[in-house]
């Protein structure tokens, strides 16, 4: 016959003394030494996403793909809207990719807003090693 949960006991059970070693009795835990450890890693990790927000996040440069035209196997015309701050200026990556994922065009552009123009429209042509699918903006940053 097999014993079940219904015959199994279900009190621990009781190792004779001095055979396994002594058992230690559980100690406390100290959760304001975790909390005192855990501060310099938060308070850590905050700067760090400051300084890459900083760096990398301005939301004031933001740029939206219109449209992309006139693919031919040399060229693509991508036209392409860039939020700024009034009057300022950015630096725009350009990138034309081809059916199969290969980038085939990379460019540069300096985008500049009108004295209180906030959403420039830029359109430029790109030139491409072979025939282009897509056209995008990678970024816009700040003119450094």
């Amino acid at each position: 016959m097999t014993e079940t949960h219904a015959t199994t006991p279900t009190h621990p059970p009781v190792f004779p003394p001095g055979r396994y070693g002594r058992r230690r009795a559980p100690q406390r835990r100290r959760p304001w030494l975790v909390a005192l450890l855990l501060v310099p890693v938060v308070v850590l990790g905050a700067a760090v996403m400051v300084r890459l927000y900083q760096q990398h996040g301005d939301p004031n440069y933001q740029a939206k793909v219109i449209t992309y035209t006139e693919i031919t196997d040399s060229q693509i015309l991508v036209t392409f809207q860039v939020t700024v701050p009034p009057g300022g200026s950015a630096d725009c990556m350009l990138r034309a990719r081809s059916r199969d994922g290969a980038e085939v065009g990379l460019e540069k552009v300096r985008v500049t807003a009108a004295p209180g123009e906030r959403t420039p429209v830029v359109s430029h042509r790109l030139a491409t090693t072979a025939r282009p699918l897509i056209g995008e903006v990678l970024r816009c940053r700040p003119i450094q």
